[in-house]
Protein backbone atom coordinates (compact mmCIF):
# COMPACT_ATOMS: atom_id res chain seq x y z
CA UNK A 1 0.00 0.00 0.00
CA UNK A 2 1.49 3.37 -1.04
CA UNK A 3 1.65 6.02 1.11
CA UNK A 4 0.64 9.70 -0.56
CA UNK A 5 0.35 13.18 0.84
CA UNK A 6 -2.28 15.18 -1.40
CA UNK A 7 -1.86 18.93 -0.45
CA UNK A 8 -4.79 21.17 -1.12
CA UNK A 9 -7.06 18.08 -0.42
CA UNK A 10 -9.80 20.27 0.38
CA UNK A 11 -10.43 21.79 -2.23
CA UNK A 12 -12.43 20.79 -5.34
CA UNK A 13 -10.20 18.53 -7.52
CA UNK A 14 -8.24 17.90 -4.22
CA UNK A 15 -11.17 15.96 -2.53
CA UNK A 16 -11.97 13.99 -5.11
CA UNK A 17 -8.76 12.84 -6.02
CA UNK A 18 -8.47 11.85 -2.31
CA UNK A 19 -12.18 10.09 -2.74
CA UNK A 20 -10.08 7.78 -5.78
CA UNK A 21 -7.01 7.43 -4.05
CA UNK A 22 -8.68 5.78 -1.57
CA UNK A 23 -11.03 3.48 -3.88
CA UNK A 24 -7.64 2.87 -5.35
CA UNK A 25 -6.03 1.35 -2.25
CA UNK A 26 -3.88 4.10 -1.25
CA UNK A 27 -2.89 5.22 2.52
CA UNK A 28 -3.68 9.01 1.82
CA UNK A 29 -2.80 11.65 3.87
CA UNK A 30 -4.78 14.68 3.48
CA UNK A 31 -3.64 18.26 3.72
CA UNK A 32 -6.45 21.20 4.62
CA UNK A 33 -5.53 24.63 5.09
CA UNK A 34 -5.48 25.44 9.13
CA UNK A 35 -8.54 27.18 10.19
CA UNK A 36 -9.30 27.87 13.59
CA UNK A 37 -13.17 26.29 13.10
CA UNK A 38 -11.59 22.93 12.59
CA UNK A 39 -12.83 23.10 8.88
CA UNK A 40 -11.74 20.36 6.53
CA UNK A 41 -13.51 22.18 3.37
CA UNK A 42 -14.49 19.46 1.12
CA UNK A 43 -12.70 16.85 2.88
CA UNK A 44 -15.93 16.61 5.19
CA UNK A 45 -17.72 15.27 2.45
CA UNK A 46 -15.90 12.42 1.60
CA UNK A 47 -16.20 8.96 3.33
CA UNK A 48 -13.79 8.42 5.81
CA UNK A 49 -12.09 5.15 6.21
CA UNK A 50 -8.81 3.78 8.20
CA UNK A 51 -6.70 4.88 5.22
CA UNK A 52 -7.15 8.71 5.70
CA UNK A 53 -5.29 10.57 7.75
CA UNK A 54 -6.83 14.53 7.71
CA UNK A 55 -3.67 17.06 9.01
CA UNK A 56 -4.36 20.82 8.96
CA UNK A 57 -1.38 23.25 7.84
CA UNK A 58 0.17 26.00 5.47
CA UNK A 59 2.37 24.95 2.46
CA UNK A 60 3.89 28.32 2.68
CA UNK A 61 5.90 27.26 5.67
CA UNK A 62 8.35 25.28 4.79
CA UNK A 63 9.29 23.59 8.64
CA UNK A 64 5.96 22.27 8.63
CA UNK A 65 6.08 20.88 4.93
CA UNK A 66 9.42 19.09 6.05
CA UNK A 67 7.46 17.42 8.70
CA UNK A 68 4.49 16.32 6.56
CA UNK A 69 6.28 15.04 3.85
CA UNK A 70 8.01 12.43 5.63
CA UNK A 71 6.95 8.56 5.37
CA UNK A 72 5.25 9.43 1.95
CA UNK A 73 5.99 7.20 -1.20
CA UNK A 74 4.16 10.48 -3.19
CA UNK A 75 3.07 13.76 -3.31
CA UNK A 76 0.12 15.47 -5.06
CA UNK A 77 0.78 19.03 -4.92
CA UNK A 78 -2.44 20.70 -5.62
CA UNK A 79 -2.53 23.30 -2.95
CA UNK A 80 -2.90 26.80 -4.25
CA UNK A 81 -4.51 30.29 -4.73
CA UNK A 82 -6.62 29.91 -7.95
CA UNK A 83 -9.18 32.53 -7.84
CA UNK A 84 -8.10 35.20 -11.12
CA UNK A 85 -9.99 38.21 -10.34
CA UNK A 86 -8.23 37.64 -6.74
CA UNK A 87 -5.03 38.09 -8.00
CA UNK A 88 -5.47 41.54 -10.26
CA UNK A 89 -6.21 42.66 -5.88
CA UNK A 90 -3.97 40.49 -4.16
CA UNK A 91 -0.69 38.93 -6.26
CA UNK A 92 1.47 38.69 -3.52
CA UNK A 93 -0.03 36.44 -1.69
CA UNK A 94 -0.24 34.06 -5.30
CA UNK A 95 3.29 34.35 -4.91
CA UNK A 96 3.73 33.07 -1.44
CA UNK A 97 1.67 30.31 -1.52
CA UNK A 98 1.74 29.06 -5.40
CA UNK A 99 5.41 29.52 -5.64
CA UNK A 100 7.11 29.73 -1.95
CA UNK A 101 4.39 26.73 -1.01
CA UNK A 102 5.98 24.69 -4.47
CA UNK A 103 9.09 25.26 -3.41
CA UNK A 104 8.55 24.06 -0.09
CA UNK A 105 7.72 20.41 -1.01
CA UNK A 106 9.83 20.09 -3.46
CA UNK A 107 12.89 21.00 -0.91
CA UNK A 108 10.81 18.57 1.75
CA UNK A 109 10.58 15.45 -0.95
CA UNK A 110 14.52 16.29 -1.86
CA UNK A 111 15.67 16.18 1.83
CA UNK A 112 13.43 12.78 2.70
CA UNK A 113 14.75 10.88 -0.12
CA UNK A 114 13.75 12.27 -3.12
CA UNK A 115 10.03 11.40 -2.76
CA UNK A 116 7.68 11.18 -6.28
CA UNK A 117 5.73 14.48 -6.82
CA UNK A 118 2.90 15.00 -9.16
CA UNK A 119 2.51 19.67 -9.14
CA UNK A 120 -0.15 20.61 -10.40
CA UNK A 121 -0.45 23.38 -13.26
CA UNK A 122 -3.03 24.98 -15.05
CA UNK A 123 -4.15 25.66 -18.59
CA UNK A 124 -3.55 29.38 -18.06
CA UNK A 125 -0.02 29.21 -18.06
CA UNK A 126 -0.45 29.18 -21.96
CA UNK A 127 -2.51 32.53 -22.30
CA UNK A 128 -4.79 32.73 -25.37
CA UNK A 129 -4.07 30.34 -27.70
CA UNK A 130 -1.33 31.33 -30.07
CA UNK A 131 -1.94 27.97 -32.07
CA UNK A 132 -4.78 24.59 -31.72
CA UNK A 133 -4.40 22.60 -30.02
CA UNK A 134 -1.95 23.82 -27.55
CA UNK A 135 0.47 21.20 -26.98
CA UNK A 136 3.20 21.10 -23.70
CA UNK A 137 5.68 23.27 -26.08
CA UNK A 138 3.28 25.92 -26.64
CA UNK A 139 4.86 29.31 -25.29
CA UNK A 140 3.68 30.43 -21.89
CA UNK A 141 1.84 34.10 -21.31
CA UNK A 142 1.64 35.42 -18.09
CA UNK A 143 -1.93 37.51 -18.75
CA UNK A 144 -2.64 37.49 -15.22
CA UNK A 145 -0.62 37.54 -11.60
CA UNK A 146 -2.27 34.22 -10.99
CA UNK A 147 -1.12 32.80 -13.80
CA UNK A 148 2.40 34.38 -14.01
CA UNK A 149 2.28 32.46 -10.06
CA UNK A 150 1.85 29.50 -11.80
CA UNK A 151 4.40 29.76 -14.23
CA UNK A 152 6.79 30.33 -11.39
CA UNK A 153 5.60 27.33 -9.54
CA UNK A 154 5.80 24.79 -12.74
CA UNK A 155 9.58 26.00 -13.10
CA UNK A 156 10.42 25.45 -9.03
CA UNK A 157 9.30 22.37 -9.62
CA UNK A 158 11.24 21.46 -13.01
CA UNK A 159 14.50 23.14 -11.65
CA UNK A 160 14.47 20.17 -8.77
CA UNK A 161 13.82 17.68 -11.66
CA UNK A 162 16.82 19.02 -13.36
CA UNK A 163 19.43 20.19 -10.82
CA UNK A 164 18.20 17.43 -8.41
CA UNK A 165 16.91 14.16 -10.09
CA UNK A 166 14.11 15.10 -8.14
CA UNK A 167 11.39 12.55 -9.71
CA UNK A 168 8.96 15.69 -10.91
CA UNK A 169 5.96 15.76 -13.14
CA UNK A 170 4.23 18.88 -14.25
CA UNK A 171 -0.11 17.98 -14.37
CA UNK A 172 -1.38 20.38 -16.28
CA UNK A 173 -5.28 19.63 -16.59
CA UNK A 174 -6.85 22.20 -18.29
CA UNK A 175 -10.93 23.70 -17.06
CA UNK A 176 -11.97 21.64 -14.74
CA UNK A 177 -15.61 21.15 -13.53
CA UNK A 178 -17.70 18.84 -11.25
CA UNK A 179 -19.63 18.85 -8.07
CA UNK A 180 -18.05 20.90 -5.36
CA UNK A 181 -16.08 23.32 -7.49
CA UNK A 182 -16.12 26.72 -6.35
CA UNK A 183 -18.54 29.35 -7.33
CA UNK A 184 -16.10 31.70 -8.47
CA UNK A 185 -15.84 28.97 -11.96
CA UNK A 186 -18.13 29.87 -14.97
CA UNK A 187 -19.87 26.57 -14.90
CA UNK A 188 -21.74 26.69 -11.37
CA UNK A 189 -21.92 30.57 -11.41
CA UNK A 190 -24.61 29.38 -14.38
CA UNK A 191 -25.55 26.29 -12.69
CA UNK A 192 -26.43 27.91 -9.35
CA UNK A 193 -28.00 31.00 -10.22
CA UNK A 194 -30.03 28.95 -12.35
CA UNK A 195 -31.03 27.23 -9.80
CA UNK A 196 -31.74 29.49 -7.30
CA UNK A 197 -34.40 30.53 -10.03
CA UNK A 198 -32.70 33.68 -11.03
CA UNK A 199 -33.93 34.89 -14.55
CA UNK A 200 -31.15 37.05 -15.88
CA UNK A 201 -28.09 35.35 -15.48
CA UNK A 202 -25.13 37.49 -14.56
CA UNK A 203 -21.70 36.54 -16.19
CA UNK A 204 -18.81 37.74 -18.10
CA UNK A 205 -17.61 37.69 -22.05
CA UNK A 206 -19.14 35.02 -23.42
CA UNK A 207 -16.79 34.90 -26.51
CA UNK A 208 -13.76 32.73 -24.96
CA UNK A 209 -13.74 29.02 -25.58
CA UNK A 210 -12.48 26.45 -23.32
CA UNK A 211 -11.40 23.14 -22.67
CA UNK A 212 -13.51 21.63 -20.04
CA UNK A 213 -12.53 18.16 -18.37
CA UNK A 214 -14.81 16.34 -15.58
CA UNK A 215 -13.39 16.15 -12.07
CA UNK A 216 -13.02 12.53 -12.60
CA UNK A 217 -11.29 12.05 -15.61
CA UNK A 218 -8.64 15.13 -14.65
CA UNK A 219 -8.22 12.68 -11.33
CA UNK A 220 -7.85 9.49 -13.34
CA UNK A 221 -5.30 11.65 -15.33
CA UNK A 222 -3.63 12.68 -12.35
CA UNK A 223 -3.31 8.98 -10.68
CA UNK A 224 -2.28 7.52 -14.19
CA UNK A 225 0.59 10.04 -14.60
CA UNK A 226 1.58 9.54 -10.86
CA UNK A 227 1.99 5.29 -11.71
CA UNK A 228 4.24 5.67 -14.31
CA UNK A 229 8.28 6.14 -14.38
CA UNK A 230 7.27 7.57 -18.75
CA UNK A 231 6.26 10.29 -17.30
CA UNK A 232 8.86 11.56 -14.90
CA UNK A 233 10.40 14.82 -15.81
CA UNK A 234 7.54 16.06 -17.93
CA UNK A 235 4.87 18.61 -18.64
CA UNK A 236 1.38 16.88 -19.61
CA UNK A 237 -1.64 18.11 -20.55
CA UNK A 238 -5.07 16.70 -19.39
CA UNK A 239 -7.74 17.87 -21.77
CA UNK A 240 -10.03 16.34 -23.71
CA UNK A 241 -9.13 17.73 -27.50
CA UNK A 242 -12.31 19.96 -28.06
CA UNK A 243 -13.45 23.94 -27.40
CA UNK A 244 -16.78 25.37 -26.71
CA UNK A 245 -17.43 29.15 -26.10
CA UNK A 246 -18.77 30.10 -22.64
CA UNK A 247 -22.01 31.25 -24.51
CA UNK A 248 -22.52 27.88 -26.17
CA UNK A 249 -22.15 26.36 -22.38
CA UNK A 250 -24.27 28.43 -21.14
CA UNK A 251 -26.91 27.22 -23.37
CA UNK A 252 -26.32 23.75 -22.88
CA UNK A 253 -26.51 24.22 -19.20
CA UNK A 254 -29.73 25.81 -20.07
CA UNK A 255 -31.10 22.95 -21.92
CA UNK A 256 -30.18 20.45 -19.32
CA UNK A 257 -32.04 22.53 -16.45
CA UNK A 258 -34.82 22.87 -19.06
CA UNK A 259 -34.43 26.88 -17.93
CA UNK A 260 -35.09 29.96 -19.71
CA UNK A 261 -32.77 32.41 -18.14
CA UNK A 262 -30.94 34.91 -20.21
CA UNK A 263 -28.01 36.61 -20.25
CA UNK A 264 -27.25 39.78 -18.50
CA UNK A 265 -23.34 40.98 -18.73
CA UNK A 266 -21.63 41.99 -15.65
CA UNK A 267 -19.42 44.38 -16.10
CA UNK A 268 -17.72 43.20 -12.85
CA UNK A 269 -16.84 39.84 -13.97
CA UNK A 270 -14.84 40.82 -17.10
CA UNK A 271 -10.97 40.74 -16.93
CA UNK A 272 -8.90 43.08 -17.98
CA UNK A 273 -8.49 43.27 -21.52
CA UNK A 274 -5.25 42.68 -22.43
CA UNK A 275 -5.41 39.80 -19.50
CA UNK A 276 -8.61 37.88 -20.96
CA UNK A 277 -7.59 34.27 -22.14
CA UNK A 278 -9.55 33.91 -25.18
CA UNK A 279 -9.33 30.62 -26.52
CA UNK A 280 -7.93 27.24 -25.17
CA UNK A 281 -7.88 24.14 -26.58
CA UNK A 282 -5.61 21.31 -25.49
CA UNK A 283 -3.41 18.68 -26.92
CA UNK A 284 -3.52 15.39 -24.99
CA UNK A 285 -1.58 13.53 -27.50
CA UNK A 286 1.61 13.29 -24.87
CA UNK A 287 -0.99 11.78 -22.12
CA UNK A 288 -2.79 8.95 -24.40
CA UNK A 289 0.68 8.32 -25.25
CA UNK A 290 2.18 7.75 -21.93
CA UNK A 291 -0.66 6.32 -20.11
CA UNK A 292 -3.32 5.51 -22.87
CA UNK A 293 -5.45 7.77 -21.35
CA UNK A 294 -9.14 8.02 -22.19
CA UNK A 295 -11.72 10.29 -21.16
CA UNK A 296 -14.92 8.52 -19.50
CA UNK A 297 -17.45 11.75 -19.80
CA UNK A 298 -18.30 13.74 -22.35
CA UNK A 299 -19.53 17.61 -21.68
CA UNK A 300 -23.08 16.98 -21.89
CA UNK A 301 -22.30 13.25 -19.38
CA UNK A 302 -20.64 15.78 -17.09
CA UNK A 303 -22.73 18.49 -16.64
CA UNK A 304 -25.75 16.17 -16.41
CA UNK A 305 -23.73 15.05 -13.56
CA UNK A 306 -22.92 18.48 -12.08
CA UNK A 307 -26.19 20.02 -12.45
CA UNK A 308 -27.97 16.47 -10.80
CA UNK A 309 -25.21 17.47 -7.80
CA UNK A 310 -25.90 21.29 -7.53
CA UNK A 311 -29.82 20.58 -7.61
CA UNK A 312 -29.63 19.22 -4.19
CA UNK A 313 -30.47 21.35 -1.95
CA UNK A 314 -28.08 20.37 0.42
CA UNK A 315 -25.58 20.82 -1.81
CA UNK A 316 -26.91 24.38 -2.64
CA UNK A 317 -27.18 25.70 0.84
CA UNK A 318 -23.03 25.95 0.75
CA UNK A 319 -23.72 28.38 -1.81
CA UNK A 320 -24.52 32.25 -2.59
CA UNK A 321 -25.64 32.59 -6.27
CA UNK A 322 -26.62 36.04 -5.95
CA UNK A 323 -23.08 37.05 -4.06
CA UNK A 324 -19.81 37.47 -6.77
CA UNK A 325 -17.07 36.60 -4.78
CA UNK A 326 -13.85 37.09 -6.54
Amino acid sequence: MKKVLVTGADGFIGSHLTEMLLTKGYKVKALAQYNSFNNWGWLEEVNKSENIEIVTGDVRDPHFCKDIVKGNDLIFHLAALIAIPYSYIAPDSYIDTNVKGTLNICQAAKEHGKIRVVHTSTSEVYGTAQYVPIDENHPKQPQSPYSASKIGADMIALSFYNAFNLPVTIARPFNTYGPRQSARAVIPTIITQIAAGIKKINLGDLRPTRDFNFVKDVCMGFIGIAESEKTIGKEINICSNNEISIGETFNLIKNIMMSDAEFIKDEIRLRPDNSEVYRLNGDNTLIKSLINYKPDYDLKSGLEITCKWFADNNNMTKYKPNIYNI
